[in-house]
């Protein structure tokens, strides 16, 4: 069987690669690096897995920029580009997904368009209308940055938004690809298949940002943070995870994603969406009025990236409080080893760890690292267990 993957980011290479252990896949992406890294066996994102196994195991997966030789007798055509969310249609720009379907179906009209890339809801039925007699479904992607290929092996659920043969064909290939035996496998309708995407990823923002909260309250309070989470865990209903507090939900998916169904509900009655994302304001709000109140002369950014293990910095928290101070007229530094420039929004980029540390007398960290030890009495951070 073929299968063309179009877009080599998180979603699409995880997927290419759990794909291309048993089928013929080709990826697709627009960025020649990112061809040519793959071609090389090399992965383009941050994800040690995703490295061993571009290495070590035998994949039958090539990269290539060309669509038509991409899609040219493929069975299934899976949809992993960017929907940026645009602040001024209140909508995600779903465009490069819509071009590469009329791609795919004018190229490969028999193939199967799977969407994997996270959509409003009711998209995949619209896309439906457009393209009569078409096969179109939407498949919702539940992973990790910098553990992607970890969440395709061994994944938490399957769920695909189609119930007849093409759902449960696609079904059956992502077990296949997969490492354990017990997962859970869920077919439902494409527009519930999107609100599960978009429920599930705002549910993980809610958590988020209740424990921000109850970490801003104890901290205004001075009461012990740690004491409180662990006595709040311990209800086997609520649990001792995804607890860690944070300068607020951020990197590619959440913002966006609560953003996204906070549109859907227009004419909708709802206050907890609403309170979800003014949470996240808020708490930076409050991070940064907490580092200012410390009276600093110069603040240090420590790493942009929201997780361990990951490379993407896109809507990441830490920048939100960044803006804040630096509104302020306080001046910022940032070390980021991935960002090879001099400047970042203004704020200058630092290579050398050690000048880092001499130029900031206040030190931001979302997560806390090793590296830090040293000055730690210039640590601001409010993590807490030291994980994601």
């Amino acid at each position: 069987m073929k299968i063309a993957v179009v877009g080599i980011g998180y979603v699409g290479l995880s997927n290419a690669v759990i794909l291309a252990q048993h089928h013929e896949v080709v990826a697709v992406d627009v960025d020649p690096a990112k061809v040519s890294a793959l071609n090389r066996r090399e992965s383009p994102i941050a994800d040690p897995e995703l490295s061993e196994r571009l290495r070590s195991a035998s994949l039958a997966l090539v990269a290539t920029h060309d669509t038509e030789q991409a899609f040219h007798g493929a069975d299934f055509v899976v949809v992993a580009t960017p929907t940026d969310y645009d602040p001024e249609t209140n909508y995600f720009d779903t465009s490069s997904v819509e071009t590469v379907i009329a791609a795919a179906l004018r190229l490969s009209p028999r193939a199967a368009v799977v969407i994997k890339s996270t959509v409003p809801v009711g998209f995949t039925e619209q896309m439906r209308a457009r393209h009569p007699g078409a096969t179109i479904l939407f498949s919702p992607e539940f992973l990790r940055e910098g553990r992607a290929l970890h969440d395709n092996l061994h994944p938490s659920r399957i769920i695909v938004g189609d119930r007849g043969e093409y759902g449960k064909h696609f079904a059956d290939l992502l077990f296949e690809g997969a490492q354990d035996d017990d997962v859970p496998i869920l077919l439902t309708d494409p527009t519930e298949a999107e609100a599960i995407k978009l429920f599930a990823n705002t549910y993980l923002a809610l958590r988020v940002a209740f424990f921000n909260e109850l970490d801003t309250y104890a901290h205004s309070r001075g009461l012990d943070t740690a004491q409180v989470i662990e006595g709040v865990g311990l209800d086997p209903r609520i649990g001792l995870h995804y607890n860690n507090p944070s300068f607020g939900y951020g990197g590619y998916c959440l913002p966006k994603d609560t953003r996204q169904l906070q549109a859907n509900y227009r004419d909708v009655p709802q206050n907890l969406i609403n309170a979800v994302v003014d949470a996240n304001v808020t708490r930076k709000d409050f991070i940064a009025a907490d580092v200012l109140a410390r009276a600093p002369k110069c603040v240090g950014v420590y790493r942009l990236t929201m997780k361990h293990g990951s490379d993407n910095f896109r809507a990441s928290s830490i920048q939100g409080v960044m803006k804040r101070i630096k509104a302020k007229g306080v001046p910022v530094v940032v070390f980021e080893p991935s960002l090879d420039q001099a400047e970042f929004y203004g704020s200058e980029v630092l290579g050398d760890l050690t000048e880092f540390k001499s130029r900031a007398d206040v030190i931001l960290t979302n997560r806390l690292a090793p590296e830090l030890a040293d000055v730690a009495e210039r640590v601001y951070t409010r993590d807490i267990y030291g994980r994601d």
